[in-house]
């Protein structure tokens, strides 16, 4: 269509490249843009920045997003309110505060748009004195925050875990008759979550259930994810419960997440109900019910559903077959899980992955043959292995073969090199002080190291 369409003008190129933007093909959008720029009697305009901004936000690409800048300045728009929320949108999404802030300052007038901009972008950043800062700035000067950017704020106290700050803004929205929606409650919620607050998270939940405020599949897998981690079955139970009555909630994510809680909770039988009921299934519902039985030292079912899953077209990927070797390895069934590592390329078309090599590694330990499992981790010497190995020195007491090896580590070129918490342990149980206060001092140059 566009090929075929005479005299092109600048808003047939505004389509083309919204179209491919909002499709998720940035870098053919561009593509567009050049086209458009070697057209000499056609010039961009806001909207064409816009667009072109959004593509830097979707390829994560700050360096393209100067380019536009540079392009931006070029033609004179830099003075223009939308296109400079919309640079400094990209400079935050990019990573860039430094350069938003900067365009921010420059700008007379900041409105509602530019004011949440940067209250969002040092939320996510978790700079909230900043954010405050601003936020506070924008109701001096006069202008009412929106939703949005109560929200931000909100979020970005619930992200580090500031109940107190998060639940403040909150009563302050509703305080200037604005109502929050459901990404303000998610935001609370998964602020008390992610407090461990679990049960004041419960309450929230029903507050919002009484407010009116229909929860979606984030406020759902939030409180299913807390629930499973803090064993409150009873309370996941209510949560499916709803979600049957309501007939609203049921996705591939939220069938996973209740899957994963009940495996959590130890009811296997109530996990496999959800899955059946499932009409359709992707791959990271098979992954669950497999991690599931895994998790509970069900094998045979585990590799009865991976089979399963095969023969129904579903290809497993590199997580399926870490959870069926972890399965294999918490029932100390040696000889199978080598089996099936050794068949992941051939049988599965997967290519092996670190965690698959410290499953092995595990099997090994779990299983006695820690010489072998020394010989293989020398050879491979990969961060996971290296993590289960250690491990295994540790459960089995084998502090001879974990010296040997933290030697052996030193020298080798990984990205986390484990075993510094490890050794120091080992060497304080034998008393080896000296050696304890070398690692300590090893540790604090190098890092956090496991």
């Amino acid at each position: 269509m566009f090929q075929i369409t005479p005299n092109l003008n600048v808003f047939a190129y505004n389509w083309m490249i919204s179209a491919l933007t909002f499709n998720g093909y940035f870098e053919e959008a561009i593509d567009y843009f050049s086209l458009l720029q070697e057209s000499r009697n056609l010039v961009p305009n806001g909207f064409t920045f816009s667009f072109l901004l959004k593509c830097c936000v979707g390829l994560t690409d700050s360096n393209k997003g100067k380019e536009v800048h540079c392009v931006i300045n070029k033609f004179g728009f830099q003075v223009d309110s939308y296109v400079v929320n919309a640079l400094i949108e990209m400079y935050c999404k990019c990573g860039c505060l430094r350069y938003a802030r900067q365009l921010f300052d420059k700008m007379s007038k900041p409105d509602v748009v530019s004011w949440t901009n940067m209250i969002s972008a040092y939320s996510s950043a978790g700079r909230l004195q900043e954010s405050q800062f601003l936020f506070d700035r924008m109701k001096l000067g006069g202008l009412e925050p929106n939703e949005f950017t109560w929200n931000a704020l909100i979020a970005g106290y619930a992200r580090i875990g500031d109940c107190d700050g998060a639940f403040t803004s909150f009563s302050r929205m509703c305080e200037t008759g604005l109502v929050p929606d459901v990404v303000t409650w998610n935001a609370m919620i998964s602020g008390f979550v992610q407090s461990q607050q679990t049960v004041k998270a419960v309450e929230l939940f029903r507050s919002m259930l009484v407010a009116g405020v229909k929860p979606n599949s984030i406020t759902i897998t939030g409180l299913l994810s807390a629930f499973g981690s803090t064993g409150l079955v009873d309370h996941g139970k209510e949560i499916h419960g709803l979600i049957y009555r309501t007939n609203t909630y049921i996705n591939i994510f939220v069938s996973s997440a209740l899957i994963d809680m009940y495996s959590k909770c130890g009811c296997v039988k109530n996990a496999r109900n959800v899955f059946d009921a499932l009409p359709s299934k992707n791959v990271a519902s098979w992954n669950a019910m497999i991690g599931c039985y895994g998790k509970h030292g069900m094998v045979d079912s585990a590799i009865q559903l991976l089979n399963t899953m095969q023969e129904q077209g579903i290809q497993p990927n590199e997580v399926t077959l870490t959870c069926v070797l972890a399965s294999c390895s918490h029932s100390g069934l040696v000889k199978k899980g080598l089996a099936i590592f050794r068949s992941i390329r051939e049988s599965y078309g997967i290519e092996i992955k670190d965690e698959h090599y410290g499953c092995v590694i595990d099997i090994l330990c779990r299983s006695g043959k820690m010489e072998t499992a020394y010989d293989l981790v020398r050879e491979m010497g990969t961060d996971s292995m290296v993590g289960a190995f250690f491990n295994g020195c540790v459960v089995y007491n084998r502090p001879d073969l974990a010296k040997q090896m933290f030697e052996d580590v030193l020298k080798m070129e990984l990205k986390r090199p484990g075993g510094f918490v490890t050794m120091a342990n080992i060497y304080a149980k034998e008393g080896e002080w000296a050696k304890v206060d070398k690692l300590s001092k090893s540790l604090m140059n190098v890092g956090p190291f496991v």
